[in-house]
């Protein structure tokens, strides 16, 4: 057994004087920040642990408790109960023992954004270690107080002893009275996962009660003693972030538009950042419609009526992302080689409840409260808004009613910082609806170009580009107020999942990356869900010219065992009958076509060539009206192969999620624009999957068989567009290679075959 014992030295700073804690920290250097005053939990975590030990990653306190820290947050996808789990599990404690602070500025390190389902993946390992490692060391000290060897130790419930029927010492006797701090080892022995009481086991959220009995407070919820609320008069450009006119747009405003409103505090202007303040929110909407601004006609929106000819007009850089054999060459006969454009759509995320963001100025000291997936590039973002030094702010993160891409730019927050900051009173912007569908970041609009054909020995030749306009979307007042330049920034993110997964003698694969159109940002599935629409289309397309069933095609040209074995689970699972697609199909009697199809793929995330993440797979059921076009999906088996599955009833609801909003996204959502801006500014514009519409969906997950981890959120939905495409074609013997599958798009597809199917 490591000795981990001779790295512990004494912190800093202590409790209160009779208190005490062990601490694990970070070996990443993290600057020791100021001590806070504990206040409200304000959904943030219970106050364990002193502000000033930001670094900790996880500690015991006198009291026999613990408190772990990690930058990311939980959007609603359970991380908060999965590393409860990991912790409760090493550290033998029952799992109501262990809190866990996630995306506080103060009190956790900065682990980047919660983005790509990543969580797990990047932080379960170390998470598990670092409570192992306080195990180890609570059980030397159980040894040398005990003088007992620490091979006849045992661990339960957090008590170490004999196991004989002897008193034992627990966690908060061993460490009370006492500090101790120390850096994160890589040597320390870990429990063996057969005795794993938690981890892999369903277990409910720990966040359900309070929400189902109302003691969770959402940052809508929360009040501020002497708090105004305010509102934001918007440019009208709705929804773009780029052009010589962002942040120059304003002329005039005429303030004694709205004096007659008895709670009206101020009408701020900085650039073309305007807010009205007010004591009450009543007021403050009523000011936000009354009040008489004069802005510059903004230029005219590039036409994105027809997406393919916007995108290929859009400036862009060739950037290679693999190129092997002679792919020109490969695919020269045009007898044998397939050619196909796919098209996906810019999409809303469509958070259920606006954005909302509260400020207070106290002491020095700027508090943020957010619903944001990325507190600490917020934290950065209002310093700099702001020009102030970070260490005179704090972003406390919230829950929030709908948080994920749209909340890495919370607009809401910032906006309440600055409103805070100069008025010196503490401050509550909440977006309304026609603000949040028009200005929130959009999933980027996508266009990509396959060619390919078989090659012989179950080899493909394969040519993809893929066109990708989207950035990080810097907030809105850093644009306003001109801190951050309003030309667009070129990102590197249409890459994700562009290698085809299968195997190819020859490969041209190529990125264009260019400047965003609108305001565009990653959405569930950044790049990878329309690059697998076209990929996983595409194959099936390859697959009927060969009169093959879509199934076994496949699994000709795939190698690892892995997501074979998982294709191969969901085909058993769903009771697929092998076949070609579109065979001899017929209206039923009650005059619907019925039709199946399939897709499988593994979700690649971050900077090229990426990380993998789960492998996931569809097999999917519809029902096509041809007298309408409706499709309805009626039946979804997913499958999933996570690794190491920490919480089976937390993945497994991400599943059906991911399959709702997947099936929304495929079927019924897309963003209009006229020559302005954004046009679908409230929910009967921009229609979602109803209740009723929802398909019978069974989730399976693949046996872990010792591997680590992997993301599970992102992966659900990636193959999904492509399995409902396929079954489409199966059905009705139209291929759709535009999302989404409208009405419209279904009967116009039927309509030019001539209404045969």
């Amino acid at each position: 057994m490591a000795n981990v014992a001779g790295r512990v030295h004494a912190s800093r700073r202590s409790f209160l004087k009779g208190a005490g804690y062990l601490m694990v920290c970070f070996t990443m250097p993290v600057s020791i920040r100021r001590a806070v005053a504990a206040g409200p939990a304000m959904g943030a975590g219970s106050q364990l642990v002193p502000n000033d030990v930001v670094k900790s990653f996880i500690a015991v306190t006198a009291d026999g408790n613990v408190v772990a820290c990690n930058g990311h947050v939980d959007l609603g996808t359970g991380i908060r109960t999965a590393f409860t789990q990991i912790v409760a599990d090493e550290l033998y404690l029952p799992i109501e023992r262990v809190s866990m602070v996630l995306g506080d500025t103060d009190r956790t390190p900065n682990q980047g954004p919660t983005i790509a389902s990543a969580s797990i993946q990047s932080s379960a390992v170390p998470m598990r270690r670092a409570a192992a490692q306080v195990r180890q060391v609570l059980i030397e000290q159980a040894s040398q107080r005990l003088n007992v060897p620490v091979d006849r130790l045992t661990v339960k419930k957090g008590v170490i002893s004999t196991g004989g029927g002897e008193p034992g010492l627990s966690y908060g006797e061993l460490v009370k009275g006492q500090t101790f701090s120390m850096e994160l080892s890589d040597d320390v022995p870990l429990k063996d996962p057969k005795d794993y009481e938690f981890v892999g086991k369903p277990v409910p959220r720990v966040d359900i009660p309070t929400k189902l009995t109302g003691g969770l407070i959402y940052v809508h919820d929360l009040r501020v003693p002497g708090m105004l609320h305010a509102r934001i008069v918007r440019p009208p450009y709705p929804g773009r972030d780029g052009g010589k006119m962002v942040g120059t747009s304003f002329e005039s405003v005429d303030k004694d538009s709205v004096a007659h409103i008895s709670s009206l505090v101020d009408v701020v202007v900085r650039g073309d950042f305007v807010a009205v303040v007010a004591e009450r929110e009543e007021d403050a909407i009523e000011a936000a419609l009354a009040l008489k601004v004069t802005w510059k006609e903004p230029p005219a929106l590039q036409d994105l009526s027809d997406l393919a000819a916007a995108l290929k007009d859009n400036p862009d850089t060739v950037r290679p992302l693999e190129q092997k054999g002679n792919t020109n060459a490969a695919l020269e006969d045009e007898s044998g080689t397939l050619r196909a454009t796919y098209i996906w759509p810019y999409q809303m995320h469509a958070s259920i409840g606006p954005s909302c963001g509260v400020a207070d100025l106290k002491d020095g000291i700027l508090t943020v409260w957010s619903g944001s997936q990325n507190p600490h590039k917020l934290h950065s973002d209002i310093a700099e808004l702001l020009e102030i030094a970070e260490d005179k702010l704090r972003v406390v993160r919230m829950e929030a009613s709908g948080c994920y891409g749209r909340n890495c730019a919370d607009d809401a927050a910032g906006e309440a910082a600055l409103l805070a900051y100069h008025l010196k009173r503490p401050v509550r912007v909440q977006l309304m609806r026609a603000e949040e569908h028009g200005w929130e970041p959009k999933g980027t609009a996508q266009m990509m170009e396959v060619a390919g054909r078989i090659t012989g020995n179950n080899t493909l030749a394969y040519k993809f580009t893929t066109r990708y306009p989207s950035n990080g979307s810097p907030i809105l007042p850093l644009l306003m107020l001109g801190r951050e330049s309003n030309v667009p920034v070129v990102f590197e993110m249409g890459d994700r999942t562009a290698i085809p997964q299968y195997r190819c003698s020859d490969t041209d694969i190529e990125a264009l990356d260019m400047p965003p159109i609108v305001r565009a940002s990653w959405i569930r599935g950044v790049a990878a869900l329309p690059n697998v629409f076209a990929h996983e289309s595409f194959i099936d397309e390859l697959a009927a010219r060969e009169n093959e069933d879509p199934v076994q095609f496949r699994l000709r040209f795939m190698e690892d065992p892995r997501p074979i074995a998982l294709v191969k689970a969901v085909a058993k699972q769903a009771g697929w009958t092998s076949g070609p697609a579109h065979s001899a199909k017929q209206a039923a009697g009650d005059g619907l076509l019925r039709g199946r199809g399939f897709s499988q793929h593994r979700y690649v995330h971050g900077a090229f060539p990426g990380v993998g993440a789960a492998w996931c797979c569809w097999a999917v059921d519809v029902e096509v009206d041809p007298n309408s076009g409706y499709v309805r999906v009626t039946h979804v088996t997913i499958g999933q192969d996570c690794g190491m599955v920490v919480n089976p009833a937390g993945v497994t609801h991400q599943m059906h999620g991911n399959v709702i909003q997947a099936v929304s996204r495929s079927l019924k959502e897309e963003v209009g624009f006229d020559w302005r801006g954004v046009t679908d500014l409230e929910w009967g514009a921009y229609p979602i999957l109803t209740f009723p519409e929802v398909p019978h969906i069974n989730a399976i997950l693949m046996p872990d068989n010792g591997n680590p981890p992997l993301g599970a959120g992102e992966s659900a939905s990636v193959p999904g567009a492509a399995a409902i495409a396929n079954a489409i074609f199966d059905a009705a013997g139209v291929r759709l290679r535009e999302a989404p599958f409208t009405p419209q798009r279904v009967k116009a597809a039927l309509d030019a075959n001539g209404g045969r199917t």
